[in-house]
């Protein structure tokens, strides 16, 4: 009997040797996880502050009016009107449109683009739309224009096409000094004669959203900017380029379906969000673009902390609505950042008499322009 014994003491002797190695193994390795994590959270930390610290810089320096002129994200006048503009109004960024490549080769728009940055302290975003299809600017000029998501996604090789498509834009439009591409189109329609439905990938929420959520990614690994249009969506819905469009979606129908793929990009780390200027009529009156409750959607909601641009404020769909002048004014108070149009020459002026008149503060201001700030740090414009 003593050799069973024997045996069954040295068996437990091993088991419990094997279990502390396996035990100590363990504990060691929680430790190294630990430690790494540490590290990461300090290395993020770190990176943050710096991050704070070059904004901070950078805003200290401003002047009021370089401040206001920084919210504005232009339509393109002639060059020379540009130039003078940049010293006159500072606006923060230019958008280009198909007429600024008409007549022009790629390395005409680098020179374009170069000239621009020459005259201003502060690096401009410049963008131009190129979500491919129907809407292209850049590659209207080439041979083969860039396909749309739709086209792509059925070309036989779905969402890897849609990577590779990513990539070649980004690298196209930042060699010649093009920051973003204001896309992915993020809305959902399911309509296909609706005016939104051809540009974007046609398919049902779940795989929008995976879409959205794909070109996000990509783009911040190209360190190139994105940006989710057109909030809160234009569902089936009309043309506001040429119209007031009125939408009566609830929230609660709008988070079941159309937030999704806003959801999923914000998720991803979309730098920017385009609101619309269709007139949610069962949240707020007044088109989304001027809209506090539309905002707070973004803000609260969605928890997007970036850049919040509006769409063009010459259409119709805000131009039928209110002045210009008075739109810039409430695109800000509503707690938007990024003004596109193009009559900031009275706009600007408009606002710095808001400020004068203690009706807008200046911290107002310096929100946005840290968001902005931090838009152009993240994509390389900004020394450290």
């Amino acid at each position: 009997m003593r050799k069973p014994i024997k045996l069954i003491y040295m068996t437990l002797f091993l088991a419990v040797v094997v279990i502390g190695a396996a035990t100590l193994m363990y504990t060691q390795l929680q430790a190294e996880k630990r430690s790494l994590q540490n590290e990461a959270k300090q290395h993020q930390v770190t990176k943050q502050s710096k991050e704070s610290d070059i904004i901070a810089t950078y805003l200290d320096k401003m002047t009021l009016e370089e401040k206001v002129g920084s919210l504005f994200f232009g339509r393109l006048p002639d060059e020379e009107t540009a130039v003078k503009d940049l010293e006159k109004y500072h606006v923060g960024g230019f958008i280009l449109f198909g007429r600024d490549f008409e007549g022009r080769e790629l390395e005409d728009v680098k020179a374009l683009t170069n000239r621009l940055q020459k005259h201003t302290p502060i690096p401009l975003i410049i963008g131009s739309d190129e979500e491919g299809g129907l809407v292209t600017r850049v590659s209207a000029i080439l041979p083969e224009p860039f396909l749309s998501p739709m086209e792509l996604y059925h070309s036989g090789k779905g969402l890897e096409a849609i990577k590779e498509d990513t990539i070649s834009k980004a690298k196209l439009l930042k060699s010649i000094g093009i920051q973003t591409g204001l896309s992915p189109v993020a809305d959902y329609a399911t309509n296909s004669t609706s005016f939104i439905y051809d540009r974007t990938i046609g398919e049902d929420i779940d795989t929008t959203a995976s879409y959205v959520k794909t070109v996000v990614e990509v783009m911040k690994r190209q360190k190139f900017g994105s940006t989710l249009k057109h909030f809160p969506g234009y569902g089936d819905n009309g043309d506001s380029h040429t119209d007031l469009i009125y939408d009566s979606r609830t929230v609660k129908e709008l988070e079941k379906e159309a937030f999704l793929p806003f959801k999923a990009g914000i998720e991803a780390g979309a730098d920017s969000v385009l609101v619309s200027h269709n007139i949610l009529t069962e949240i707020d009156p007044v088109p989304a673009s001027i809209s506090p409750k539309i905002n707070q959607l973004l803000r609260k909601d969605l928890h997007f902390d970036g850049v919040i641009m509006t769409d063009d404020l010459d259409m119709a769909g805000l131009a039928d609505f209110i002045s210009q002048e008075e739109a810039a004014y409430r695109v800000i108070e509503a707690g938007n950042d990024f003004i596109l149009g193009s009559h900031y020459d009275t706009q600007i002026p408009y606002l710095l008499d808001k400020i004068e008149a203690g009706k807008l503060s200046e911290e107002r201001i310096n929100q946005s322009v840290r968001r902005i700030l931090k838009w152009k740090y993240r994509l390389g414009l900004l020394s450290e």
